[in-house]
């Protein structure tokens, strides 16, 4: 067995300590040199740490084959964010890479039969073959789990090191590598040594059927994005109108329907906004395509964040990434707030149109923008209905209608949300 000292592209591992203490196990377990108390206290620490990541992951089956396989699709080096979304590459590095696998199916193909025997080990069956308590860990959802499951699967029926990195590739084409790779939906946090975009582990997988009515204005949502993933031009896109009519939503969806193309969905707030470049710079280089969504994006007079917002969009030196767009949700049109002040200003500014253009120009650089407006009565008990249907809702029409109505009336008028609400609560009262 060669010696992960000799690994070239696969280092760093995401739990690397855990990687490289196994591989040390392997490797010398039966040097006389070493005190045999200090290696099984090391194995046995390893077995604690493999357990752990079963449980915050969801593993199971032969826990060394799914760790093996969580660092290979989680390790971001230059073959594999080559691969990711796009597939294999040309080139040398292929060699490098196929003697990096070759390493890594040595590993993964490590019989513990001798050292169990050897360390009296009783519990080495259990990890070999672990039964998981629950669907899925705290930090995947059922997935991601599963599709790092299926490539374990893969790897175990790999002949050779030429089919182990086969199986790797393919995921990495599929799926892509890393937190990007894996995940659909992220946020960011302000650090000392900049901004850190983290997955969202648990995003609603709604679709757009699931949002009743509303064609036109989800067509043109579909539209726009299509382009975008298929690489053609698209713009920014600015979801407004009336509060509770699925604006969020839809960019929640359209995220769902198109992670397998490559799509990525990045939630950023206003007070982030001074962090958008460096969020940018992170992913402008990387094969999968981002969608910067900000929810209920609006500014008062005495807001500036939305100047750091205008300079990313179009205006600042360099060239907004072609593989980035940004989406935003507003109750308003106008994005910055007016008042008649401002158009009263005219006695102390000379130039007060110049003032008014500069709260106007924010929505202007939204190329695309989309209307929801509030449902009339008609539309909003189609809605209903809609929904008491998809929910299994069984109260004939004349009664849920009716009581629809109240409901509206005591919640917030008529929006998809109320709409919502009221099924919600109707599910909450079945036995």
């Amino acid at each position: 067995m060669k010696s992960t000292k000799n690994l070239i592209l696969y280092k760093n591992f995401e739990n690397g300590k855990l990687f490289y203490n196994m591989a040390w196990i392997m490797e010398n377990y039966e040097n006389e040199y070493y005190n045999r108390e200090d290696i099984e206290a090391l194995l046995y620490e390893c077995f604690n740490q493999l357990s752990e990541l079963a449980v915050s992951h969801g593993f199971k089956g032969n826990l060394w084959h799914n760790f093996i396989a969580f660092i290979l699709v989680n390790n971001e080096n230059a073959y594999s964010r080559g691969c990711e979304i796009r597939g294999g590459m040309e080139g040398s590095v292929n060699q490098i890479a196929l003697h990096d696998f070759k390493i890594m199916k040595d590993l993964f193909d490590f019989d513990f039969t001798e050292l169990a025997k050897d360390y009296e080990i009783d519990c080495m069956d259990a990890l070999l073959h672990y039964e998981s308590a629950g669907d899925s860990g705290k930090l995947f959802n059922k997935r991601i789990r599963d599709r790092i499951c299926e490539l374990t699967v893969k790897l175990e029926q790999a002949a050779d090191a030429g089919d182990f990195k086969d199986a790797v590739t393919e995921f990495y084409g599929e799926f892509g590598v890393g937190k990007l790779g894996l995940h659909k939906a992220f946020r960011v946090l302000h650090k000392e040594d900049g901004a850190q975009i983290v997955p969202i582990t648990n995003i609603a997988h709604v679709k757009l059927d699931d949002l009743v009515g509303y064609e036109i204005a989800k067509q043109k949502l579909i539209d726009n994005t299509e382009s975008f993933v298929r690489g053609k031009e698209a713009n920014n896109c600015l979801l407004y109108g009336d509060a509770g009519t699925g604006k969020s939503t839809s960019i929640k969806a359209i995220a769902n329907q198109y992670y397998d193309r490559g799509l990525r969905l990045i939630e950023v707030y206003k007070h982030q906004f001074c962090d958008l470049n460096d969020v940018i710079a992170q992913i402008k280089n990387r094969n999968y395509k981002f969608i910067i969504y900000m929810d209920d994006l609006s500014f008062e007079e005495f807001e500036i964040e939305y100047k750091y917002l205008k300079a990313v969009i179009e205006g600042g030196l360099e060239k907004k990434p072609d593989n980035v767009l940004i989406y935003a949700t507003s109750n308003r049109r106008h994005l910055i707030r007016e008042t008649f002040s401002d158009k009263e200003e005219v006695r102390e500014d000379m130039h007060t149109s110049d003032t008014v253009q500069e709260k106007l120009s924010l929505y202007a650089r939204f190329g695309v923008s989309i209307y929801f407006g509030a449902p009339g009565k008609k539309e909003f008990q189609h809605i209903v209905v809609s929904l008491a249907e998809k929910n299994g809702i069984t109260m004939d029409e004349e009664t849920l209608l009716a009581e629809a109505n109240k409901w509206e009336l005591a919640h917030g008028g008529l929006s998809g949300r109320t709409a919502q609400q009221f099924i919600n609560y109707l599910l909450g009262k079945q036995e």
